[in-house]
C-alpha cells in the first residue's frame, strides 16, 4: 500500500506537472448558453458557407444557404456539394471539428497560466500565444500534418474566445472584432495601466454597472483578475468572479466574466460568445488566405487526407514474392489515383535481418511507386526486424494511417510488441499483416531458402493486427490477386466498425449485429484455421460458410481469412452469426456509412472558472472510475441507448452512464477501468425526419488500461538548437521493481532519457527527458513526445504523450507560474485529501 504522504506528493507532481483544469465558455450546455465547442463549430460552419458560396460564385452557380445560428454540418455539406462534389466529405468534417474542439478544451489544463485565459490584464502574452499558434498551424499545413494544425488551431481559438469573454472589450461597445489579436505587426493600445482602477464593487449580485465609467469614457481595455486560492489582486481592479475565484470576495467585488448567462456579467454572454464566433472566422480566414483553399479544406476535414503505408521485408527468402507484393501495391496505388479515395501521402519502410528504414514519405504516387520497384532482397534467412520497421511508421506517419507489413519470417525484436501495441493504441491507426512462405530460389545454385512461421510466432502478428482492427492474411503468389481484392476493401473510404470479436481459447458461439439504412458494400470477415460458421439475415434466411455465392452474399477465401460480401438488398436490421472452430478466430463486420463514432478518454475536473476536461493521452488507471468523450458523426441528431466496454477476446462489458453535452455529442462516465483489453461498442437510434432506426458501431482500435502512472511536466514550447528537459513521474500500487522507460518524437529529434527507473515501496519515481531539435528547424514546426514505461517482466505499460512546437520566440511557462503558487497548491491539496 502507497504511504498517505506518498500519494500527497503524488499529488503534488500532478499540481505541478498537469495544472487543474480551468474554464471560460463552458463545457456542458446550460440555458441558452454557447460552449467553447458550440462557438467552434459554428465558426467552422460559417466559414465553409462563406468559401462554398464564394467558389459558386466564381463558377455561376447559385448559392442560398443563409449563414445563421442553425446550421449544422449536413446542411453546410449539401449546400456545398454543388462547388466540391469530389471533395466534401461529412465524416471527417465532423472529425476535424471535433479534433479542433477537444484542443481546445485542453487548453483550460492550464488554469494558472494567465495569458491562456487573458486573466490579469495580460493581453501582451495571451497575444503572443495566439500569433505563435497561428504561425504553428500553418507550419503544420504547409508539411502535410493537418492533426497537428487543427491540436495547434484548437488551442488558438480557446485563448482567442476567452478575450472576449474575460475582457471589457464588448462592454466598450465593440461591435467587430479585436483583429490586433491576430496580426503582431500591431501595437496593443490603450491597454489599462497595471496602477489603474478599473471596477468598483458589485451591488449585491447586480455587477451590471462595476466597471468604472471613466475606464469606458476613454477605451481601456482590461480583464478581470482570476486566482483560485489566493485573494489578493492589485487595487481598483476588476475580478474574473464565479465562486471559485477567490479575488471576487476582495474591494472591489464580484466580477467582469461572461462564461454563460448566469456570469457575473451573463447578461452580455451572447453577445460576447457571437464575438468569439466572428473572430474565430476571422482566424479561419487568415489562414485560408495564407495556405490557399486545398490545404484549407484539407484542414477542415472536406478532402482526402489517407496515408497509405508498406513496412516490407527485404531478406532473401521473400526476392520473389516482393516482385509479386510490388505489382499488388502498384495496381492499388493506380486503382485510386485521380479519385476521392487517392491517398494524400505514401510511405515506404524497407526491413531486414540488421536494419530498418529509412523511412520515405511523398505525396508523388510515381515517386513512390519508383522508391518500390527499388527494393532488392539481401541473401539472409535469419528472422527480420519487423516491429522495429513497423514501430518507426507509426512514430512518423499521421493517425488513423492504413499500414500493410508484408513479411514471411519470425521477428527478431519481439521485446517491442507492447510498445508497438501503445503506439497503434494511441495513433489509431490500423496495421494489417501479410505473410508468405514463399520460397525463391538462388540464380546459380540450387538452393531453396525459405522460412517458416510457428504458431506463436504468427499470433504475434495476429495480436498486433487485432489491436489495430486490421486483418492477417496468409498469402502467395498465386493468391496474389485475391489478396488484393481483399486489401482493397480493407483501404475504401468512410469504413465503419459494426461489430468485432475475437476468441482465444476458441469457443462456439452466436453473435449478432444491427445493419443501418446508412450502410453500404457490407462485409464480413472471418480468420481463423476452417471455422464453421452459418449467416443469418433479419428475414431468417441463412447462408452456410462453405456456399461460395449463396442468398445472402459471396463468399472469398484467401489463405486463412474468409470475406462474406453480402448482397445489397435487404440489409437493414439485426443479423446473426453462428461460429465453430477448433482454434482461435476472430470476426469482424464494416462497411461504408457516412455515420460514424469517436471515442475519446477525457478528464473531468471540478473547480477553476468552472467545471473543465481535456482529453487523456495516457491508458486510463485499472479499477477506477474513468471518462471518455463521444460523438456521432454524419448526422444532426441522434439518440444513443448504451455504450459498453466489451472484453476483446470476451464476452464480459462494462455498462457505461450517459451524459449529452449536445445533439451528437456525449460524455460516457464508467465505474471501473476493467483488467481486460476491451474495446467501445455504441448502440442507439438513428433520428430521420420519417424515420427511426437502429444503429450500432464499435471502436476498430483495442484499447486497456494500467495499473501504472505516467505524468509529465506541461510544457508546449521548444526552441531550435536548444535541449529541453522534461521532468516525469511513473508511479505504481502494484509492482516494485525496475520499470523500463523508452521515449520518442515523431520528427526524429535527438532525445536522451534514462533507461529504467527503479520503484520502491513507495511506489514512484522521477526522471527527466531532454529534446533538442535541430537548429535549422522551422519555427513553428510541431513534435510529439511519448514517454512509457513498462512494469518488470513486461506485464503492465502506460505511456503519457506531449505535444511541443517549436519556436524561435521566448516559452510562455503554462504550469504552475511560480513555486510559491505550486507549493501553496500542494498543501491545499494535501489538507483536501488528508483533512476531509
Amino acid at each position: 500500500m502507497v504511504s498517505l504522504v506518498v500519494v500527497a506528493v503524488f499529488l503534488f507532481q500532478g499540481a505541478l506537472f498537469q495544472p487543474p483544469q480551468a474554464e471560460a465558455f463552458k463545457i456542458f450546455p446550460t440555458d441558452d448558453s454557447l460552449t467553447h465547442q458550440q462557438i467552434t463549430e459554428a465558426a467552422f460552419l460559417r466559414k465553409m458557407v462563406e468559401v462554398c458560396r464564394d467558389v459558386a460564385t466564381s463558377q455561376g452557380k447559385g448559392f442560398t444557404l443563409p449563414i445563421n445560428s442553425k446550421l449544422t454540418a449536413t446542411t453546410v455539406q449539401k449546400a456545398c456539394s454543388n462547388s466540391y462534389a469530389s471533395l466534401l466529405k461529412l465524416s471527417t468534417f465532423n472529425l476535424a471539428i471535433i479534433q479542433t474542439a477537444l484542443s481546445n478544451a485542453a487548453v483550460d489544463r492550464k488554469q494558472f497560466s494567465t495569458a491562456h485565459h487573458f486573466d490579469d490584464e495580460d493581453f501582451k502574452n495571451g497575444r503572443d500565444l495566439i500569433t505563435k499558434g497561428i504561425a504553428a498551424v500553418k507550419v503544420s499545413i504547409k508539411k502535410g500534418n493537418y492533426l497537428s494544425a487543427r491540436t495547434s488551431l484548437g488551442a488558438v481559438c480557446h485563448t482567442l474566445q476567452d478575450f472576449y469573454s474575460h475582457s471589457n472589450w464588448v462592454e466598450l461597445g465593440s461591435n467587430v472584432p479585436f483583429s490586433t489579436l491576430i496580426k503582431p505587426e500591431l501595437p496593443l493600445n490603450n491597454l489599462a495601466s497595471r496602477d489603474t482602477k478599473t471596477c468598483k464593487s458589485c451591488v449585491g449580485k447586480d455587477c451590471s454597472d462595476n466597471i468604472l465609467p471613466e475606464v469606458l469614457q476613454q477605451k481601456l481595455l482590461t480583464s478581470g483578475y482570476f486566482h483560485p486560492i489566493f485573494p489578493d489582486k492589485p487595487a481598483g481592479k476588476c475580478s474574473h468572479g464565479s465562486i471559485f475565484d477567490r479575488t471576487s470576495s476582495t474591494e472591489p467585488t464580484g466580477g467582469i466574466n461572461k462564461d454563460d448567462i448566469s456570469s457575473d456579467h451573463g447578461f452580455l454572454h451572447n453577445r460576447a460568445a457571437e464575438m468569439a464566433i466572428n473572430a474565430t472566422m476571422e482566424l479561419l480566414e487568415d489562414i485560408r488566405l495564407a495556405t490557399g483553399d486545398q490545404a484549407f479544406l484539407r484542414l477542415m476535414g472536406l478532402s482526402q487526407t489517407s496515408v497509405l503505408a508498406f513496412v516490407i521485408d527485404t531478406t532473401g527468402s521473400l526476392s520473389n514474392y516482393i516482385a509479386e507484393a510490388t505489382r499488388v501495391f502498384i495496381s492499388i496505388i493506380d486503382s485510386r489515383r485521380g479519385t476521392s479515395e487517392e491517398p494524400s501521402e505514401y510511405i515506404l519502410v524497407p526491413f531486414n535481418d540488421q536494419d530498418f528504414g529509412p523511412l520515405i514519405r511523398t505525396g508523388d504516387a510515381d515517386r513512390f511507386k519508383e522508391q518500390i520497384n527499388s527494393l532488392s532482397a539481401s541473401d539472409s534467412l535469419n528472422p527480420g526486424m519487423c516491429l522495429s520497421g513497423l514501430m518507426l511508421t507509426l512514430t512518423r506517419a499521421p493517425p488513423s494511417s492504413d499500414i500493410f507489413v508484408l513479411t514471411d519470417a519470425s521477428a527478431k525484436d519481439t521485446e517491442l510488441k507492447s510498445s508497438v501495441e501503445a503506439m497503434i493504441e494511441s495513433t489509431k491507426s490500423t496495421v494489417t499483416f501479410l505473410l508468405t512462405n514463399s520460397i525463391s530460389t538462388r540464380s546459380q545454385q540450387n538452393v531453396s531458402l525459405s522460412r517458416s512461421l510457428s504458431q506463436s510466432e504468427i499470433q504475434l502478428y495476429r495480436d498486433l493486427a487485432r489491436v489495430s482492427g486490421g486483418q492477417t492474411i496468409d498469402v502467395t503468389n498465386t493468391t496474389s490477386s485475391q489478396a488484393t481484392a481483399v486489401i482493397t476493401g480493407l483501404i475504401t473510404a468512410d469504413l465503419v466498425t459494426v461489430l468485432q470479436a475475437a476468441r482465444n481459447p476458441p469457443k462456439a458461439e452466436n453473435f449478432s449485429f444491427v445493419l443501418d439504412p446508412t450502410l453500404s458494400n457490407v462485409t464480413v470477415y472471418i480468420t481463423g484455421d476452417s471455422p464453421v460458421f452459418t449467416l443469418y439475415s433479419p428475414t431468417g434466411v441463412s447462408q452456410s460458410g462453405s456456399v461460395a455465392d449463396g442468398p445472402l452474399g459471396s463468399i472469398l477465401t484467401v489463405g486463412n481469412i474468409k470475406r462474406v460480401k453480402l448482397n445489397s438488398d435487404n440489409q437493414t436490421g439485426e443479423w446473426k452469426i453462428s461460429i465453430n472452430a477448433t482454434s482461435s478466430y476472430t470476426l469482424k463486420v464494416i462497411g461504408q456509412s457516412s455515420v460514424n463514432v469517436l471515442f475519446y478518454f477525457v478528464e473531468i475536473v471540478e473547480g477553476g472558472h468552472g467545471d473543465s476536461w481535456g482529453q487523456r493521452f495516457t491508458r486510463p488507471f485499472i479499477g477506477r472510475n474513468a471518462t471518455f468523450y463521444v460523438s456521432v458523426t454524419g448526422r444532426d441528431s441522434v439518440t444513443v441507448t448504451d455504450v459498453l466496454l466489451v472484453e476483446a477476446s470476451g464476452s464480459d462489458v462494462v455498462r457505461g452512464t450517459i451524459k449529452a453535452v449536445g445533439a451528437t455529442d456525449f460524455l460516457v462516465n464508467i465505474d471501473r477501468i476493467p483488467e481486460w483489453p476491451f474495446v467501445v461498442q455504441l448502440k442507439g437510434l438513428l433520428n430521420d425526419s420519417s424515420l427511426v432506426s437502429q444503429f450500432q458501431r464499435q471502436s476498430p482500435t483495442q484499447q486497456q488500461g494500467s495499473r501504472i502512472t505516467v505524468m509529465a511536466q506541461s510544457q508546449n514550447i521548444t526552441q531550435p538548437g536548444v535541449p529541453l528537459s522534461l521532468n516525469f513521474t511513473v508511479a505504481t500500487n502494484n509492482t516494485i521493481g525496475n520499470y523500463t522507460i523508452r521515449a520518442r518524437n515523431d520528427q526524429g529529434f535527438s532525445v536522451s532519457f534514462p533507461s529504467s527507473l527503479i520503484l520502491g515501496t513507495e511506489g514512484s519515481a522521477q526522471g527527466s527527458v531532454t529534446l533538442t531539435a535541430p537548429s535549422d528547424t522551422e519555427s513553428g514546426t510541431d513534435v510529439t513526445l511519448t514517454i512509457e514505461a513498462e512494469a518488470p517482466g513486461s506485464t503492465d505499460l502506460n505511456y503519457v504523450t506531449l505535444q511541443l512546437t517549436v519556436s524561435t520566440a521566448n516559452a510562455i511557462f503554462s504550469g504552475c507560474y511560480s513555486l510559491s503558487l505550486c507549493l501553496s497548491f500542494f498543501f491545499f491539496i494535501v489538507c483536501h485529501f488528508v483533512c476531509f
